[in-house]
């Protein structure tokens, strides 16, 4: 955030990534990373949060191990961003810092070790307001953000390298009530008050966000209805026992002694050209797409979800669509296809899709025209993914193509007819769960080749 050290979190070698600034050093002075800001403000405007005009950076100070400076440069009483909203959760503020090093602890009693590589890496913390009310809402509001980081290009977010953490406060919400005394002449009052807050630290995961909110929130109310008291602390979560422990007393906001960064100048956003016209470059956002497909498509809810949480699908999807047209039947059955069949068929390997949107759009047209089986087109969709051949060809060359001629399969409706005289008869009987076994035996004799729905007509019209 205040020097040009590399920011990588795949690197595993500890204390590579590192300079005089973000150690610390004497007489080393820091300069603001112009491009952290603009992504922060990026997602103030996606948000539909205000910008501030005037900002500031602060020190925070407090003495951990991993702070090698002894405070952390933050942001305090004048935030990037304020107000907005991501999936219907109001948010109070966005703020950038740096981030701290990373303490790697011996449990067998060797001691600790310190890796300075992540000290310094940009950190965009963003807070809400207490409005969340459950860990399903929770969980929901912060796949959302994922989303919307990913979508601007702003971070890739990922959890599980450490891009994007979770910090829950969680506070139970009391009932204030006073009994009314008419002959007191007083009125009845209630409200709801907040209680002590205690905050869940370093979530790395979406899953353990929601039990770790689920545990919490069953521990303060048994403590509350035993009669003792929460005490306001920062806890962790340990993932074995599904449990959160106790790690230190929390801190106000008076206790880091905040002041603003002598080092570092005050900015005013309006007077930097930089940052004058980040409007055009923020993308369709995710809730924005997700409507755009339920209106214009009509496709399933899951599918959706999964094309907006995967960019390539939903760039493929998209070109599928200009080559079929507006028949929202047709796209329907491109997305059904597209999420089950063909994500099953790449294996996470998107490259497979470049050049296969036109030859894709002629098969589900072929599906959908009844040329092929569903069994066809399977066989037909791996070998495009092989070759990238039209999928016209392939179904001439290996006579994937559905017979629909009613004279040829009437042979065939004949003969099983002929062969399975006992089906026959319960068919004629009034048992209709026959009819099912004497189109599969025509499919079978046709090699899959040919058209159920046109066999069902025939079996019908034989046998009356």
């Amino acid at each position: 955030m205040f020097c040009n050290s590399a920011n990588d979190p795949d690197e595993k070698r500890p204390n590579v990534n590192i300079c005089p600034i973000c150690l610390a050093h004497p007489g080393t002075l820091p300069t603001i990373n112009q491009k952290a800001m603009e992504h922060v403000l990026r997602v103030g405007l996606a948000i539909g949060g205000t910008l501030a005009d005037f900002t500031e950076f602060d020190r925070k100070n407090y003495f951990y191990p991993d702070i090698p400076k002894g405070y952390q440069i933050s942001q305090y009483q004048y935030p990037l961003v304020t107000g907005g909203e991501i999936n219907g959760v109001k948010i109070t503020r966005i703020h950038l810092e740096e981030d701290t090093a990373r303490s790697i602890h011996d449990d067998k009693g060797g001691g600790s070790l310190i890796d300075f590589n992540r000290a310094g890496v940009p950190l965009m913390e963003l807070v809400t307001e207490p409005v969340i009310e459950s860990a399903k809402q929770a969980g929901d509001f912060a796949r959302e953000l994922q989303l919307l980081l990913r979508y601007l290009d702003v971070s890739e977010a990922n959890m599980e390298k450490g891009e994007m953490r979770v910090e829950v406060n969680l506070s139970v919400l009391r009932v204030a009530l006073s009994i009314a005394r008419p002959d007191l002449g007083n009125s009845e009052r209630s409200g709801l008050k907040l209680g002590t807050k205690v905050e869940i630290k370093n979530l790395n995961s979406f899953r353990s966000v929601e039990q770790a909110i689920e545990y919490e929130l069953k521990r303060q109310i048994e403590f509350l209805e035993s009669g003792e008291v929460v005490v306001q602390e920062t806890r962790g979560w340990d993932e074995t026992k599904g449990a959160t422990f106790s790690q230190r007393l929390k801190e106000s906001s008076h206790d880091y002694r905040y002041f603003p960064d002598p080092d570092l100048p005050k900015l005013r956003i309006s007077e930097m050209a930089a940052f004058w016209n980040l409007a055009p470059t923020i993308p369709e956002l995710p809730w924005v797409k997700r409507e755009r497909y339920r209106k214009s498509y009509g496709i399933k809810a899951e599918d959706a979800e999964m094309f907006i949480a995967t960019t390539e699908l939903a760039r493929f999807f998209e070109l599928v669509v200009e080559n079929l047209g507006e028949d929202k039947k047709l796209i329907q059955l491109a997305s059904n296809y597209i999420t089950n069949d063909l994500v099953k068929l790449i294996g996470g390997d998107y490259s497979k899709l470049e050049k296969l949107d036109e030859n894709f759009a002629a098969l589900i047209t072929m599906i959908g025209a009844n040329e092929v089986s569903s069994r066809g087109a399977k066989d037909i969709l791996v070998e495009m993914i092989v070759t990238a051949a039209d999928p016209q060809k392939i179904a001439e060359e290996k006579d994937l193509f559905q017979k629909s001629d009613e004279g040829e399969l009437q042979a065939i409706v004949g003969r099983i007819i002929a062969n399975n005289p006992k089906v026959v008869a319960d068919y004629c009987a009034g048992k209709k769960a026959s009819l099912k076994f004497l189109i599969g035996q025509g499919m079978k004799e046709s090699k899959r080749s040919a058209n159920p729905v046109v066999l069902e007509a025939l079996f019908k019209k034989t046998l009356g």
